[in-house]
């Protein structure tokens, strides 16, 4: 007479626990459909509201929370990042995508622990804020792709960036997402008082205002008192693929060619003369300082064009490591400043625990032996300061803030998608450039070898863009700046406080779960009733 109801119990609580799951995979769905090249930025709250009310519509353990949130970050990360795999195979892609789930799923944690807090909306934010830094920092130096951010720059949160950078700007969509999510659980509540309202309200609307408030800081006029007119070269590739450079020469020949193309556009009055012409990450891979005939072409450009490239090239050092840099190169005086790539990429400029991943993939053995250079990021070239982010870089915010503490006048990202067919890649990253722009004020030039190649101004609109796979030229007057923004001034800061605010709620929380532990306990010895300890949070395991 028992086992029925037991069975139906059973039933209905696995069909509730299928449901949530499904609910935090389509949350985690949301939040993909919310980057580039889609212009759904609105998508990115409804997913954090979605994921955070599966995890607090009722009580449940922290490790049931956990789960969820991994299930989220599946859904959002393994449709963001199959360019990963494009031309190695789907185990790379799916490991990384399941690897870096697990700080989705620490944030699931954490909004089931916070979630008894007063004022609970704000403090998952910034717990969602505390897990990007994890997530943009451990392992291997961590892999910031996916930070709520980088799908903003077509928002109506974008604007934060120029107070707080990017991690204001992810703030501001958790905080919004959290606040919807509670509003949802008001909702469902009866009774409903009106000041059961209140902080769901100012929560959801505090990340909107705060926007609004700042857009009159972000640069949306150019001073035409300052500009300088610059040229982004994308000359393509003879294919795509890990091979694209197996015609190192053709690479090469592509660049100079549309770069003597423009030269002639310029001398018939076709085009203006550019102050300074930036090629893209890879033009070289020939290293010119050690080739004669690759010095020679460059200088050729150089002087057909009347004015200095910058020259993504990559240099073998003495031990045989190699270096990804960016060379100023002019036809008068040869090669002078260069960037070498800092922040490099582990699995592909460079392969951590090599002998161990051999055993996985035979594509191990295929990744690059390069080594970091240091440095502030700028060059000099024309007479322009300008900060360099190479390809991967952009996605770190110490990059360019290197570079901008040094004097940076306008900011440059050479890059190379070559290695990332017609993915989505390309537009994830051109999307990082645009909320750089705005957090920095300066505007931004991405030369990328296969496209997408892109003029961006300070307010991180996109002025002038390549197709793919297709040579072409941009050339743009931009202004130079010499004033920094607040979130240039403000470095770190930011992100330091919201993540201590995100450690400190999670500390009271321990802290007043074991008071509470002891209060039950000691009331138990005294044969009083106690209520469970851990707090509400606990009292499920779903």
């Amino acid at each position: 007479m028992t086992g029925r109801p037991f069975a139906t119990v059973t039933a209905r609580a696995v069909r509730v626990v299928a449901l949530r799951a499904l609910l935090a995979v389509v949350a985690g769905v949301l939040l993909f459909a919310s980057f580039p090249p889609r212009p759904l930025w609105f998508l990115a709250p409804v997913g954090i509201a979605l994921l955070v009310g599966v995890s607090t519509a009722v009580p449940m353990r922290r490790r049931a929370g956990f789960g969820y949130g991994y299930l989220a970050g599946l859904g959002f990360l393994v449709p963001l990042l199959p360019w990963i795999g494009v031309y190695v195979g789907p185990l790379p892609w799916l490991a990384l995508a399941a690897a870096e789930a697990v700080f989705v799923g620490l944030f699931g944690a954490l909004v089931v622990h916070l979630r008894s807090l007063p004022v609970a909306p704000l403090w998952i934010a910034a717990a969602w804020s505390l897990t990007e830094w994890l997530r943009s920092s451990v392992p291997f130096g961590g892999f910031p792709w996916g930070r709520l951010a980088f799908g903003q720059p077509d928002g109506g949160f974008v604007s934060l960036a120029v107070v707080g950078g990017a991690p204001l700007v992810s703030f501001a969509v958790a905080a919004t997402g959290a606040g919807l999510a509670a509003l949802a659980l008001t909702a469902s509540r009866r009774p409903r008082p009106v000041r059961a309202w209140t902080v769901p309200v100012a929560v959801t609307l505090l990340g909107p205002l705060l926007a609004a408030a700042a857009w009159p800081l972000v640069r949306t006029t150019t001073d035409e008192s300052s500009t300088v007119t610059v040229a982004a070269i994308q000359g393509s590739v003879p294919r795509l693929g890990l091979d694209f450079n197996a015609q190192r020469k053709a690479v090469l020949d592509n660049h100079v060619a549309r770069t003597l193309v423009l030269a002639e556009d310029v001398a018939a009055g076709r085009a203006p003369a550019p102050d300074v012409v930036i090629w893209p990450e890879n033009a070289s891979d020939i290293d010119p300082l050690r080739n004669a005939d690759a010095a020679r072409d460059i200088s050729a450009a150089s002087a057909a064009i009347d004015a200095p490239i910058l020259v993504g090239a990559v240099l073998v050092n003495d031990d045989r490591t190699t270096t990804n840099s960016v060379i100023v190169w002019d036809a008068q005086t040869g090669p002078g400043e260069r960037h070498d790539k800092k922040i490099i990429q582990p699995f592909g400029e460079y392969l951590p625990w090599r002998s161990f991943f051999r055993l996985f993939s035979e594509y191990a053995d295929r990744a690059g032996h390069f080594v970091p250079g240091d440095g502030d990021g700028m060059v000099t070239a024309g007479g322009i300061d300008i900060g360099v982010a190479t390809c991967y870089e952009v996605a770190f915010d110490r990059a360019f803030r290197d570079s901008i503490d040094a004097g940076a006048q306008l900011l440059a990202v050479p890059t190379n998608n070559a290695t990332f067919g017609d993915t989505e890649m390309t537009y994830q990253q051109l999307a990082m450039s645009r909320v750089r722009a705005v957090e920095h004020g300066r505007a931004v030039i991405v030369a990328a070898t296969s496209g997408v190649s892109a003029i961006v101004d300070p307010a991180g609109r996109v002025q002038q863009s390549t197709p793919l796979f297709v040579p072409d030229a941009l050339v743009a007057q931009v202004p130079v700046r010499a004033d920094v923004t607040l979130a240039s001034r403000l470095g770190v800061a930011p992100e330091l406080v919201l993540c201590a605010a995100a450690v400190a709620a999670a500390g009271f929380v321990l802290v007043r779960g074991r008071r509470e532990k002891a209060g039950a306990a000691a009331r138990t010895s005294t044969g009083a009733a106690g209520a469970p300890a851990g707090g509400r949070f606990d009292k499920e395991d779903l």
